[in-house]
Parts: C-alpha cells; sequence; structure tokens
C-alpha cells in the first residue's frame, strides 16, 4: 500500500476482518478465541490478523505460550480524522442548501400576500 491510509481501508474492506476488530475492541484474543465465532480455519484468520497487523490495526504479545492480539486504534482515529472532514464539507453545503430554500419560501411567502 502507498500509505496507511489506504493500507486501513483495504484491510477494513472485507468483513471479516471488521467482525475480528469489533471482537478485539472487547478485549485481548488468542487466534484459537478470534476463530470460534467465524466458519474459517486458523490458518485463515491467522491470514486475516497478518492483513490487519499490516496495517498496524492490531499487535500480538507473548504470554508464555499464548500470543494474544489487540486492537491498535491509532489507524481508526486516522480515518475518522479522513472522514471528518468530508462530513464537514457536506454540512457546510447543505447548510447553504438549506438557506437558499428559506429564501426561497420567504419570496413564495412575500408574493402570496402581495
Amino acid at each position: 500500500m502507498a500509505d496507511a491510509l489506504s493500507a486501513t481501508f483495504a484491510a477494513l474492506a472485507d468483513p471479516t476482518r471488521r467482525a475480528i476488530l469489533e471482537r478485539l475492541a472487547l478485549g485481548e484474543a488468542t487466534v484459537t478465541d478470534l476463530v470460534a465465532p467465524f466458519d474459517l480455519s486458523q490458518p485463515a484468520i491467522s491470514k486475516h490478523l497478518k492483513v490487519l497487523e499490516s496495517a498496524g490495526l492490531v499487535s500480538r504479545s507473548r504470554d508464555a505460550q499464548r500470543r494474544p492480539c489487540h486492537l491498535v486504534a491509532a489507524p481508526l482515529q486516522d480515518v475518522s480524522a479522513w472522514v471528518e472532514q468530508y462530513r464537514q464539507h457536506w454540512e457546510a453545503r447543505l447548510d447553504r442548501l438549506e438557506a437558499y430554500l428559506r429564501e426561497l419560501q420567504g419570496a413564495e411567502e412575500t408574493d402570496e400576500h402581495e
């Protein structure tokens, strides 16, 4: 991926990976924990985790024999900031449209009273 934001969006494009992130938002989990709710093999979940790790959305630690996975929220904050700028843009456009419609409505009411 050319940049971190693209990698994050690519990782989020898959519903299984989004579900894994939702689960990790509740707390750490091992690959075995993450396999349980899916009709997927452990290697398939591991591949999804590698995509999430390369996007910086998941980290793994070592706890004796366990390798728990953790959610890393920073890339999601970057996505939120990117989306926010467009939300502000569309809100400003909608505010201008609302003002224009009110202006038209006021002009109609003036015409009706004349």
